[in-house]
């Protein structure tokens, strides 16, 4: 199944890289039958419910740390990538979880990349990839990917419903990732129990946290909520889990940095107040 896209809802950026996925999907689909590929599958064992719970436990800051080479906003990130090496220093520094930017044009990535860090940490593994085709959901599955990610934004309301069922149905986690109202809406529709609000608008690039702080009064109850993108400081992390934020998914601001797995335990740091967490919805 492929999914339908939002002919008219997209724009800039985002249509570019859709259209770019599509093409790629169909390659890969021609090189391995979707038959073959579903036998691959059956032979991992996803564990999105893990997934779930690391991301959401009290108490504690979750960070969903992610691997990634290149970015359209800023280019290449590090030129020396392992993403196995970094993954490992990663946990070892204090992460929930690992994502892996999957996308090979607009983000140097490969399925190969989250194959590696599966094998080499024990923390579960999100793909973060752009979506459109339930072939890769058995991709990821096959890679040993843990949950997905789902973007309102690139799916309409039918495509972004079976796509999150076809992922329960592998066993693998969904973040439903959201920019607007609009898409708060359908992905409380659709079922979303991990909804994943991204502060940066992926038709234009520009990142305004303020969207996290006000999405966060419409979020559905019992769903956990993820910030994504424009999260700087332990500070930004601390007033977003005061509004409700569960887990926080950083990618930039520890992969420009000479060190991400120091970086980000810089993140996780006792603050003054002797770490204490905020309380979830205490502003």
């Amino acid at each position: 199944m492929t999914a339908g896209g939002r002919a008219g809802r997209g724009g800039g950026l985002l249509d570019a890289i859709a259209a770019s996925v599509r093409t790629t999907v169909a390659r890969r689909r021609e090189r391995v039958p979707i038959d073959v590929l579903a036998r691959a599958a059956s032979c991992s064992e996803p564990e999105g419910r893990r997934f779930r719970e690391a991301i959401g436990r009290s108490g504690r800051v979750n960070i969903i740390a992610e691997c990634k080479r290149r970015s359209p906003a800023r280019g290449v990130l590090a030129q020396c990538y392992e993403p196995a090496e970094i993954a490992k220093s990663y946990e070892r520094h204090g992460a929930a979880a690992i994502s892996v930017l999957t996308e090979p044009t607009f983000f140097d990535g490969d399925l190969a990349h989250l194959e590696a860090v599966g094998r080499a940490t024990s923390l579960p593994v999100l793909r973060k990839d752009f979506i459109v085709d339930d072939y890769q959901l058995l991709e990821a599955r096959a890679a040993g990917a843990d949950a997905i990610l789902l973007i309102v934004a690139l799916l309409d309301p039918v495509s972004l419903m079976q796509l999150a069922g076809r992922a329960a149905e592998l066993g693998l986690a969904a973040i439903v990732e959201v920019h607007s109202s609009r898409e708060l809406a359908e992905a409380r529709d659709a079922g979303a129990d991990i909804i994943g609000v991204n502060s940066r608008d992926l038709r234009t690039l520009a990142v305004d946290l303020s969207v996290c702080e006000s999405l966060a009064r419409e979020a559905p109850p019992g769903a956990l909520l993820v910030a994504e993108s424009g999260i700087r400081s332990r500070d930004d992390i601390d007033r977003l889990a005061g509004l409700g934020y569960h887990a926080f998914l950083i990618g930039e601001r520890l992969m420009t940095a000479a060190d991400p797995g120091s970086a980000l335990s810089r993140l996780l740091e006792a603050p003054d107040d002797g770490g204490r967490v905020p309380e979830r919805g205490e502003a």
